[in-house]
């Protein structure tokens, strides 16, 4: 019996492993500029450990237009950025 429950815990553990890795790492950053028009943004940004770069000011676009609405010039956002289609864009704002 005891052989089967760490049999399974070892599996779960297995099974759970892959899903952290995909686990959305936010950063921290100020809104320099917004071209909602363009669909882009000016971002000063810490370190983007996901894409392997460190803190600097860059243009992202941004994935959907309900992302727009909670982006302000000024504002200090947590966001997560990531590639799509060999471009670099904002995924998420909290």
């Amino acid at each position: 019996m005891k052989t089967i429950v760490r049999i399974s815990v070892a599996a779960a553990f297995l099974l759970a492993a892959p899903f952290g890795a995909f686990a959305q790492e936010f950063t921290k950053g100020t809104v320099k500029k917004l071209d909602a028009a363009a669909k882009k943004v000016t971002i000063i940004h810490e370190e983007l450990k996901n894409l392997d770069m460190p803190a600097m000011t860059m243009v992202f676009r941004v994935k959907d237009d309900a992302l727009l609405a909670k982006l302000k010039e000024g504002a200090n956002i947590e966001f997560v950025a990531e590639r799509a289609d060999g471009k670099l864009v904002v995924a998420q704002v909290k």
